[in-house]
């Protein structure tokens, strides 16, 4: 079953409160229940709930940033999201709300970076898909920039992993090394390669999944993660030619 299938009707509108139970409550006219929040914590599946109603909200804000939502962001959101046909039309309950509500995207940013709080590669992931959704025009506009930038911040991510996420969006023949590992040039082979290992089993998409990333949109992180390997490897080349 996708994870796209009964986001409004399910558990997860009485599992969660805050902003974000909020909003999936006025749509289904449900009451959040506090007792049964102790249950999403347990649940993977609802774990995998929480991640796909975040990136619907979140798309929702960040398509609408630039002050309008293109037809090209609109496809994309359903194509790279992987949301089926016939679930699109409950998906695009949570958008539409998402979008007409009266909250900015930072209290849904800061209860998000509250739930995965002990998941950074999680969050990381969020802010990767992210701009994953604002480059389906052809560019990342300068507004979208910026507030996907203020939502990593709200993760606790620094500047040197955001910039990090962002090189690795290039294609391997473009990108910085040393930006994606978020390490310098000056270090030696030793820390690059320990950089290297850590960010590898943060990002290994078997590990993104178990932490409660859906399959759907694990392919993004399969990118990711082949941007750190190829980033490596042009380090241990050139490392290599000068030793």
């Amino acid at each position: 079953m996708s994870i796209w299938g009964n986001l409004i009707g399910g558990y997860l509108g009485f599992s969660i409160a805050g902003p974000i139970g909020a909003l999936i409550g006025s749509i289904i006219g449900g009451k959040i229940s506090s007792s049964r929040k102790t249950r999403f914590q347990q649940s993977f599946a609802q774990q995998q709930q929480i991640f796909a109603v975040s990136l619907v909200i979140l798309t929702a804000k960040l398509a609408k940033v630039d002050g309008i939502v293109s037809k090209e962001e609109l496809i994309a959101i359903k194509e790279k999201l992987k949301i089926p046909d016939h679930e699109i039309d409950q998906v695009g309950k949570i958008f539409d709300k998402a979008k007409e509500d009266s909250l900015g995207y930072e209290p849904y940013a800061q209860q998000i970076a509250q739930i995965y709080r002990d998941k950074t590669a999680v969050l990381d992931e969020v802010i990767n898909i992210l701009f994953y959704i604002a480059e389906a025009d052809g560019k990342v506009s300068n507004s979208e920039l910026i507030m996907i930038r203020n939502i990593a911040r709200t993760f606790g991510l620094n500047d040197i992993q955001f910039e990090g996420i962002k090189e690795s969006r290039k294609s391997s023949d473009k990108l910085n090394p040393y930006i994606v590992l978020g390490c310098s040039s000056k270090d030696d082979f030793a820390t690059i390669r320990k950089k290297y290992i850590e960010l590898s089993k943060q990002h290994h998409p078997d590990a993104l999944i178990i932490k409660g990333v859906p399959k759907e949109v694990i392919e993004e992180s399969k990118k990711k993660m082949r941007a750190i390997n190829s980033a490596f490897e042009k380090i241990k080349k050139n490392k290599t030619k000068h030793s």
